[in-house]
């Protein structure tokens, strides 16, 4: 019995092993299999981001990005408001949040310090929307992998009034050297500084055009010789400076009532400036050097504690409708081009009143690191040091 049977169990086995997996096979739709492989959602997120990048309607319910998230996802969105870089890099630090929105003069030291993650751009479908030129920059790429996802982008524009100036200023010195401007007057006490040390490569970009034999190619990228010329243009920048300008508001109070007539500036506070009623007499241009600018990204925290609801925010904040909108709130561009010309908020031609043609002519906002494409540089640590001095003497 056993020489003959063990051959024929055998074989029953195996048919009913066969038959099993298949009716189980079977058994499992398609739609099922894909419901179960589908991430669970942890009910909230949290987001550090500064003002305007993060909008739910509360003072305005044409604009709103939030609402329409939490209904579909179920996933709450909490906000922790930022003024600087240095609160902003300050708080990931500290923990608790789980998405970042970072702007260029942040981002790579995040990466550095371990303090976001790499993420998985195939969770992200909108991807292939992006940018182009935006999906590999290298204020959120290293080595290949992604830290983030593109949010929005503008250049750091001149601003200046056009009663004092009737054409637009031809270059960035009418902020960094004393002179008398086309009013008669002198500029002295009548312009504006940011107070962030990343303006040191609004001042690099000024050398760019104004001494060339110093060899500055990237204004993040600065050897010793190269940085010390622009402190010493900063220096100088001083005695001239009404106020160092970090906040939108008050930049746009100086402007109405403190006598400042020309700083480096952004598009929204240009925007809102020319939106008062009556009209306040401002405008921007980007000079002949060229100009700084910012691009954000939202990153993804090492330790985020609700990672499926992250994702869902960052493969939501590519929708064009999510991007036009916040284009037209932040006065930027959308890292999404679909969103330009087809957005009720933004208009036909908001994205090129926004800077759109100015992409080329823009150097973005990246951290200084001491090793770079030339080789030694000044890290961002001796950026800070020095241009806090700068401020405080």
């Amino acid at each position: 019995m056993s020489i003959v049977l063990k051959p024929l169990l055998l074989s029953a086995a195996l048919t009913l092993l066969v038959a099993g997996c298949g009716k189980k096979h079977e058994a499992v739709p398609a739609k099922a299999a894909a419901a179960a492989a589908a991430p669970v959602l942890e009910g909230e997120v949290g987001i550090i981001a500064r003002a305007g990048d993060i909008e739910r309607g509360e003072s305005d319910r044409s604009v709103d990005w939030v609402s329409g998230f939490e209904k579909e996802t179920g996933c709450r969105v909490n906000v922790r408001m930022v003024d600087t870089s240095d609160e902003m890099a300050a708080l990931v630090n500290q923990g608790g949040s789980d998405l970042v929105i970072a702007s260029g003069d942040t981002s790579l030291r995040l990466i550095a310090g371990g303090k976001v993650q790499p993420i998985d751009i195939t969770r992200i479908k909108s991807w292939s929307g992006v940018d182009p030129r935006l999906q590999n920059a290298a204020w959120h790429t290293v080595d290949g992998k992604h830290y983030g996802v593109p949010w929005q982008w503008g250049p750091n524009v001149l601003m200046y009034n056009t009663k004092t100036f009737k054409t637009a200023p031809i270059d960035w010195s009418v902020v960094f050297e004393e002179q008398k401007l086309p009013d008669g007057k002198s500029n002295a006490g009548r312009v504006q500084a940011f107070a962030e040390p990343i303006y040191i490569a609004d001042a690099a970009v000024y050398l760019m055009g104004k001494k060339p034999e110093l060899g500055i190619t990237d204004p993040y990228e600065l050897n010793e010789a190269q940085y010390a010329a622009a402190l010493t243009v900063l220096r100088a920048q001083k005695a001239l400076v009404h106020q160092y300008w970090q906040d939108a508001g008050k930049q746009i109070s100086d402007f109405k009532s403190e006598g400042v007539v020309a700083s480096g500036s952004r598009l929204y506070q240009v925007n809102a400036l020319q939106a008062e009623k009556p009209a306040q007499p401002i405008a921007s241009t980007v000079p002949a050097e060229g100009a700084t600018g910012w691009a954000d990204t939202t990153m993804l925290h090492a330790q985020a504690r609700h990672p499926n609801c992250a994702y869902a925010w960052m493969e939501w904040s590519l929708h064009p409708k999510v991007q036009g909108d916040a284009a037209e709130r932040l006065g930027s561009v959308p890292a999404v081009p679909a969103a330009c010309g087809n957005n009720a908020l933004l208009g036909v031609d908001g994205c090129k009143t926004h800077g759109s043609d100015d992409f080329d002519r823009i150097h973005f906002w990246r951290t200084p690191q001491a090793k770079c494409g030339t080789g030694d540089c000044v890290p961002y640590s001796r950026w800070t040091q020095d241009y806090t001095t700068i401020m405080g003497n």
